[in-house]
């Protein structure tokens, strides 16, 4: 073609491509939402599965009839029906013959089904085998009878249903999960006993709400028998709404000291859990534990058993932290959004998905009476022909001998319609004895009668209405089941804290002068004795437990908590506290507390001031730390002392002027932060070089002496020699004996 040649665009539609992807995009998402991710509240199916069950009817894979292979059944719905991949079609195929998906399986199949620890493993359907599960008859029973609209399939050549009669409300009782364009569905699998019981209260209280409706439909029952253990009141609110979310929490027991673990929750992957258990054995979190057996076999497909290290062992606290940190306890999303009988999808309440269902079921129902009401009239009319021909036997015969057209003649002699002259006519000679009159005559009776009860149930809508509910009762007696999931109010799961799962072993923590810190197991360490950084020496030591937290106190008065466990083996030099907390610019870390949290201790400043704090109030998960000691200009903190008994306890405060004054543990005040109140009588001078400074404190506990050290001497005072020096809190205290002024520590002993 020349470039000079023009091209005509005559005939051809112009759009902006706005308009146009607009459009397809809306076409799509429709597509999505009507034809492949949601189901119909009619039969609960979604095409693709609707199109699989009346596919294996069509090939007669009944209940009681010879599997065949899935590759068949899949070709077939491909070709006849749904023109998709096979992979998708199988999958879905699968699902519904999953007894561990499915609460109310609809296919039955044989092979490698995939399991409940991955139920992604079933064989190719060049392999496996099905048919039709006893429960697909409630879908399918009435399809032939006139109860549903038909329509072509996708290259017209066959007819398919474009809904299945269900009996039963199944888009509740097996439930489903999709995800469309811009919405989903989530409807959890419910017991066809509960959920008839609550269509049958429907109908005879049309005006029932949602509140009546849960005394029937309790709960979620999902195919395995673990707990939902979400409360009444959140289930109301999900069956008044139409969305929220579930709880359910796996069932176990204890078996000679054992911890038995015997259902997990729907869709939870036993290999998975045990796998989590097992991780946080290794990572040492589970020390209470000893040992983890999967025990399961064909009789018990789940027994998975944890053996407690000893009796004390707490079994329901260790429980709950595996249900907070495994899927032995999982959250299921509901959202009840369905295609509704205008063919709108919307999210319905309990009480709205039952009436439109039943609205459903009330039309089925008089589609199959109006259908079976004209086959009974049209049976009734060829037997009034019929039996016409036998009181006029001699005559009919012949009429048909002579007659070139017998039919026309028959018709006009007798008064007959075409239907029943042709009905005559094709009579066999041994249909003309007699037995056969008197069997014309009983079938006309009984179609007579039915053709009576028909035309009663369908002028009345309380006979329409007592047969379905006889059908209904019917269906969940001989389908019905007791439910599998308890329903169980429980609180909710929570963790172990680090101090609980944690052995409580005796350590003793070491902070040296640079602020490196370390732990030794064991009381009987020598901190003092270990080795350190060049340049580094020992500062401060506290006994405790693996289990407790180690308080640290700055000189600016801030508290750090760091879990003991976690800090280095005092085989080394340890690391700086700093990389673990943010302390203050130019802080520098004064002392170590550790102890149970109601413990007590003295925080005071060399300013002479003080107050008594429980250890618990000193916690802080911040790594910024908690302001407690609130520290004079030119003052530093003092090393904490720890009291026993504030009631029988005494505190010893040592000055550097030489002076000591000995007060009951209960007159200093407890208070949660601040900077206490005095002490001890300490001039109210500039806190400067050379000015009185309280320089020791020591718990002098109920019958207790004191050791007061100077130099290279000491002096123990015990009894009436600690009276001398016992006074009120803030007194100055007494002056110690010549040559121990110069205090440089006491100790109480």
């Amino acid at each position: 073609m020349s470039r000079d040649t023009e091209i005509s665009y005559e005939g051809v539609e112009h759009r902006p491509l706005s308009d146009f992807t607009e459009k397809a995009y809306l076409d799509y998402s429709m597509y999505v939402i009507l034809d492949r991710a949601l189901p119909h509240i009619a039969d609960g199916l979604k095409p693709v599965q609707r199109r699989i069950i009346y596919a294996m009817s069509e090939l007669g894979l009944s209940a009681a009839s010879k599997p065949k292979k899935s590759a068949r059944t899949v070709g077939d719905v491909l070709g006849k029906y749904h023109p998709h991949g096979d992979t998708a079609c199988y999958e879905a195929m699968v699902l519904m013959a999953q007894p561990f998906s499915y609460r109310y399986p609809l296919v039955d199949g044989q092979g490698n089904w995939g399991s409940a620890d991955d139920p992604r493993s079933f064989a190719a359907m060049r392999y496996t085998e099905a048919r039709l599960a006893a429960f697909s008859d409630l879908l399918l029973r009435e399809a032939d009878q006139g109860t549903v609209d038909w329509t072509a399939n996708f290259d017209g050549s066959l007819r398919e249903p474009e809904l299945l009669p269900a009996r039963v409300p199944h888009v509740l009782l097996n439930g489903t999960t999709g995800i469309a364009v811009g919405m989903a569905t989530d409807i959890p699998p419910h017991n066809l006993r509960e959920v008839a019981s609550a269509c049958i209260h429907l109908l005879d209280d049309p005006e029932a709400d949602a509140a009546a409706l849960t005394q029937h439909v309790r709960g979620p029952d999902y195919p395995t028998e673990a707990e939902v253990i979400t409360p009444a009141a959140e289930l109301h609110k999900i069956y008044t709404t139409g969305h929220g979310s579930i709880r359910a929490r796996a069932a176990w027991r204890v078996e000679e000291g054992n911890i038995v673990i015997d259902a997990l929750p729907h869709q939870a992957s036993g290999a998975r859990v045990l796998e989590q258990i097992a991780g946080q054995m290794q990572a040492k979190k589970l020390p209470m534990v000893t040992d983890l057996r999967d025990e399961s076999d064909h009789e018990s497909p789940v027994r998975f058993v944890i053996e407690p290290k000893s009796n004390r062992v707490d079994r329901e606290r260790l429980m709950d932290h595996l249900f907070a940190t495994t899927d032995l306890e999982k959250q299921y999303r509901v959202n009840l959004n369905v295609i509704g009988l205008d063919g709108r999808p919307r999210v319905k309440d309990l009480r709205e998905m039952l009436t439109e269902w039943l609205q459903y079921r009330r039309n089925v129902v008089q589609r199959r009476l109006e259908h079976r009401l004209e086959k009974v009239r049209d049976r009734l009319h060829v037997l009034e022909g019929l039996l016409t021909a036998f009181l006029n036997i001699d005559e009919v015969i012949a009429i048909i001998r002579e007659e070139d057209e017998p039919k026309p003649v028959l018709m006009e002699r007798f008064g007959l319609a075409e239907r029943q002259a042709e009905a005559i006519l094709e009579l066999r000679l041994r249909h003309l004895a007699k037995l056969e009159e008197m069997k014309l005559r009983g079938e006309k009776d009984e179609l007579e009668n039915e053709r009576a009860e028909l035309e009663a149930t369908l002028a009345s809508a309380d006979k329409l209405t007592a047969l379905i509910r006889s059908e209904l009762e019917q269906d969940a007696e001989r389908f019905g089941d007791d439910r599998r999931s308890p329903l169980v109010e429980r609180g909710a799961a929570r963790a172990l804290e680090a101090s609980e799962v944690v052995a409580a072993e005796p350590i003793t923590v070491i902070l040296s002068e640079k602020g490196w810190i370390r732990q030794a197991k064991g009381h009987d360490v020598d901190p003092e004795g270990l080795s350190f950084r060049a340049g580094d020496g020992f500062r401060a030591a506290a006994a405790g437990r693996s289990n407790e937290p180690a308080i640290f106190l700055d000189s600016t008065g801030r508290t750090y908590a760091i879990p003991a466990h976690e800090l280095p083996s005092a085989r080394g030099h340890g690391e700086p506290l700093a990389s673990r907390v943010n302390p203050p610019d130019g802080a520098t870390f004064t002392g170590v507390l550790m102890g149970p949290a109601e413990s007590e201790w003295l925080l005071a400043t060399d300013a002479g001031f003080g107050f008594r704090m429980p250890l618990g109030e000193m916690r802080s998960r911040n790594r910024s730390g908690k302001a407690v000691l609130t520290v004079p200009k030119g003052a530093e903190v003092m090393l904490p002392a720890r009291l026993g008994d504030p009631e029988t306890d005494r505190i010893a405060l040592a000055t550097s002027a030489g002076r000591l004054l000995i007060v009951p543990a209960g007159e200093i005040p407890q208070m949660t932060r601040g900077k206490g109140q005095k002490l001890v009588g300490i001039p109210p001078k500039e806190y400067q070089a050379g000015s009185e400074r309280l320089v020791a404190t020591a718990t002098i506990p109920q019958g207790g002496g004191l050791t007061v050290y100077a130099g290279q001497r000491h002096l123990t005072l015990t009894g009436n020699d600690l009276a001398a020096y016992t006074a009120e809190r803030g007194k100055r205290g007494q002056t110690l004996p010549k040559g121990f002024q110069k205090v440089k520590g006491i100790a109480a002993g």
